[in-house]
């Protein structure tokens, strides 16, 4: 059991009752019915602010998988909590929370740490992090049965977002794998001014431009918390056949709380196979 991560911010950012859990999940999911279907997803991007503020825009993602099987559900995330070099990978075990236990895809982690130095196995910096288990609450009610991988980048270099996204690409393609970027946009600006510079992402996502955001990230780092994770997910997808790009939802926290002067911007995206 000592290699069970226990669930680090329930109760506080997603309801710690799994019955209460459950119906929200279900709820945002159902009132995302409009959203496109993207033909064969390999790959979404989803946020993770507290559930009430980011899980209306992240069932727009993950509807993607609905009567879907899936078998491994590879997440990618920026650590908040601690700086690092390369990328920090929990290798065994589970996530615990209050749905169940996401078990992880322990063969899937010894290739990636046999393939590629940029990913060592370190548990320290997913102990506190927020930015993977908010996506749990979703893969336990979507995809049940799939394994995870949990993976956090540190300091979000293009060297460290190109060299995950490429052994991603090999790894994931003759596999039955979904990759998730998690990440938030901009974080408290005015409205207005969120919606300026999620523009640049957005624009970025929808034309399926991983080099360009990149370089939008490399003059202005703060347009994403977890852009690193999304260029190398993106170049993942890419190499995985993943010829469409789509942005589904847009929102900030604003629409929630009412408060429009100092918001977090908020995307859900898929790539998928024409």
């Amino acid at each position: 059991m000592s290699e069970i991560r226990p669930a680090a911010v329930a109760g506080t950012w997603y309801s710690g009752k799994a019955d209460d859990l459950a119906a929200e999940v279900d709820g945002y999911l159902a009132a995302a019915a409009g959203a496109a279907a993207v033909p064969n997803p390999v790959a979404l991007i989803a946020p993770h602010a507290g559930l009430m503020y980011s899980g209306p825009v992240a069932a727009y993602a993950y509807r993607q998988l609905l009567d879907r099987s899936v078998d491994t559900l590879v997440l990618v995330g920026p650590s908040h909590f601690v700086a690092f070099d390369g990328v920090a990978l929990y290798a065994r075990g589970g996530f615990a929370m209050p749905l169940g236990v996401a078990e992880i895809d322990e063969s899937f982690a010894h290739d990636l740490l046999t393939h590629t130095t940029i990913v060592h196995e370190d548990r320290g910096p997913h102990r506190r992090e927020h930015s993977l288990e908010m996506q749990l609450p979703f893969v336990s009610r979507l995809a049940p049965r799939a394994r995870i991988v949990p993976l956090l980048i540190g300091r979000q270099t293009e060297e460290t977002a190109r060299a995950l996204g490429d052994v991603l690409g090999r790894l994931a393609f003759n596999r039955n794998v979904v990759l998730v970027a998690s990440t938030d946009l901009s974080h408290y600006e005015n409205a207005t001014r969120a919606r300026q510079l999620d523009a640049v992402v957005l624009d970025h996502v929808s034309r399926f431009d991983p080099e360009g955001l990149q370089s939008a990230l490399d003059q202005n780092p703060h347009h994403a918390c977890g852009g690193g994770p999304a260029v190398a997910v993106m170049r993942a997808a890419r190499a995985l056949g993943a010829t469409r790009s789509v942005v589904l939802h847009y929102a900030d926290s604003g629409d929630i709380s009412g408060d429009k002067s100092s918001v977090v911007g908020y995307m859900a995206a898929a790539f998928g196979r024409s």
